[in-house]
């Protein structure tokens, strides 16, 4: 109640920040106004004259100092540039479009958190790509280059036109990363003054020029000093551990292994799907018993939850994607179920209960970590013949026992060493083999992680939907998601480099955003990157009213909803875009329509 009646009278924390930054705005403008009345080739003197003051400082506490000091004037002179761009055309992606923005004040305060590295926050519609000119103008002064990060090429692309139109105007180089680029253009896209791409591409980049470049000659990048990214959310929080790997030739493959157990496996996924309907239809009986129709409360009510919880927990173990498993659980008091039996298992120490209960299965299935095991049961289903098929002898004990043993010619010695590692390498690639086979039919979705075109396999990137043609996954899955697909299987792959989004952020020595929804992941941008949040004023009142979200207890409430949604909306004449998180969604709805 406090802290709302002092919000109220003296404004939220953010409030008072805009406020604080208000004289510095006017002080930018008053520059601007008398900048109107000098030349253009006066106006480009000031880059020049920055250029060559600024680009000496080495120590970076008097860099950061200077850059201050000359910022309401640098901001002014790129709000000026762009007075003086209006009513002429920029050719952007090989169209012409006329120039007609200049910085309103609230940009100017945008443009001020992000050379602070600070995220902006702004409204869509409110000029994010216009804010980050003024920033990035002034930190290219240093010559040290400054990254903008954007979600696409299309973007890098457009932007490095419309914008560098500003940057170029003012006698500043203007780069951009796209695919397909070969080594010496991305040299010189990089040695700009300032350089457009993506974030895998910057990622990439820096990965070829760490981890595969043998001289500095073949390396492409000079350093990370500054870097707005575009759209921060999604790149810095939902793609946070999302690995660059850059992949080679596996030197040894056994790429025909994964064919030769597809049907072993496939036979063995097809006997757990039945086992684990099984399952849920015993569990679903146990619950019906727990909520009788007249209402009243069963006799030993905790150890029929108890058994309902298991059973559950079991399907989740042997079919985590089973779709009557995901309809069971729709309900909260199942799901209740489930999560408190699973609890008690891991609550005992020794696991003795949880792998009692995973023996009931023929392979566990990890949903979080991807991993497949084998049980004893699925062993023995396997090989029957052989109990000791997918067990791995001791390696190093095996050796010394032939070392210490009485052959005495060391050719034979060595024969048997050679036997025994040849056997090693056989059961642990044919456990390798049939792990990733397990995966892929478990955990690896048609048309939700991946699709087939052209007989081929093609990832599905999980945050946008695009195809990610040339993308593989590696050790081995690639060739088993092939092989359950019945595709031609390519040659097996190895990670030869490899850095997560996060990390590569990390490197910058100056970091900042922009994005229209980061108050909400405020914590997690300063818990992670050091990175405040300030949210700008929109230039005008909203006149948009923002409605609250409705929120379902199940899928299928939600789904209809849409439905319902999307023709009343369809039934006014108005065009509608619906955002789905994967393929299936999108073609789930899909047919939901074409019923109606």
């Amino acid at each position: 109640m406090i802290g709302f009646i002092v919000k109220k009278f003296i404004g939220s924390k953010n409030d008072r920040e805009v406020k604080r930054l208000r004289p510095l705005v006017a002080k930018i403008n008053a520059f601007e106004a008398e900048l109107q009345k000098v030349s253009d080739d006066e106006l480009r003197q000031k880059t020049a004259a920055w250029k060559e003051e600024v680009s000496r400082i080495q120590d970076n506490e008097e860099l950061a100092r200077r850059l201050s000091d000359i910022l309401p004037e640098a901001f002014a002179v790129v709000k000026n540039a762009c007075r003086r761009l209006c009513g002429t055309d920029i050719i952007v992606r090989e169209h012409p479009l006329p120039w007609e923005m200049i910085p309103f004040d609230v940009q100017l305060i945008g443009g001020y958190a992000l050379h602070s590295g600070r995220i902006s926050e702004m409204a869509t519609g409110e000029g994010k790509t216009l804010v980050a000119t003024l920033p990035v103008y002034l930190n290219a002064l240093s010559g040290r280059g400054v990254h903008i990060v954007t979600v696409n090429d299309y973007l890098a692309a457009r932007d490095s036109e419309w914008m560098g139109a500003v940057y170029k105007f003012l006698g500043l180089t203007v780069g951009c990363i796209l695919h397909d680029q070969p080594p010496s253009v991305r040299r010189e896209q990089y040695n700009c003054d300032i350089t457009y791409g993506t974030n895998a591409e910057f990622g990439f980049d820096y990965l070829r020029d760490n981890g595969m470049a043998t001289r500095k000659e073949e390396q492409v990048q000079r350093g990370h000093y500054y870097a707005i990214v575009d759209e921060v959310d999604s790149i810095l929080i939902d793609e946070a551990r999302t690995p660059l790997i850059i992949s080679g030739p596996a030197v040894i493959t056994y790429d025909e292994q994964y064919a030769n157990f597809r049907p072993q496996v496939e036979g063995i996924y097809h006997v757990q799907e039945r086992l684990c309907a099984r399952f849920l239809s015993e569990a679903q009986d146990l619950i019906r018993k727990l909520r009788p129709e007249d209402g009243s409360n069963p006799e030993n009510r905790e150890a029929l939850e108890r058994q309902a919880g298991l059973l559950l927990f079991r399907v989740k173990c042997g079919q985590p994607k089973s779709e009557g498993l995901m309809k069971v659980l729709e309900e909260p008091e199942n799901l209740r179920l489930m999560n408190q039996a699973e609890l008690q298992l891991h609550a005992d120490q020794k696991k003795t209960e949880l792998y009692a209960e995973k023996e009931e299965l023929f392979f566990a299935i990890d949903e979080k970590s991807h991993e497949a095991d084998l049980t004893e049961k699925g062993r023995n289903h396997l090989s029957p013949k052989d109990p000791d098929a997918f067990m791995l002898p001791d390696l190093s004990t095996a050796l010394h026992d032939i070392d210490a043993g009485p052959e005495v010619d060391p050719r034979k010695r060595l024969e048997a060493k050679t036997k025994l590692q040849q056997e090693f390498e056989t059961k642990a690639q044919r456990i390798h083999a049939i792990g990733q086979l397990l995966k892929a039919y478990c955990l690896y979705q048609k048309d939700v992680q991946y699709v087939v075109q052209d007989n081929k396999v093609i990832i599905v990137d999980e945050n946008t939907g695009r195809l990610m043609s040339g993308r593989r996954w590696s050790d081995g899955l690639h060739q088993a998601v092939e092989a359950k697909e019945q595709v031609a299987i390519e040659r097996e792959t190895q990670t030869l480099a490899t850095i997560t989004i996060q990390n590569y952020f990390r490197l910058y020595h100056k970091l900042a955003g922009m994005t229209g929804t980061a108050e909400t992941e405020a914590s997690e941008f300063f818990d992670i990157y050091k990175l405040g949040v300030l949210v700008i004023p929109t230039n005008k009142p909203v006149a948009r009213n923002d409605l609250n979200d409705s929120v379902y207890k199940t899928r299928r409430e939600k789904y209809n909803a849409i439905v319902e949604e999307i023709k009343e909306v369809h039934s006014k004449g108005r065009p509608m875009l619906v955002g789905t998180i994967s393929v299936e969604v999108s073609e789930h709805l899909s047919r939901m329509l074409k019923r109606e």
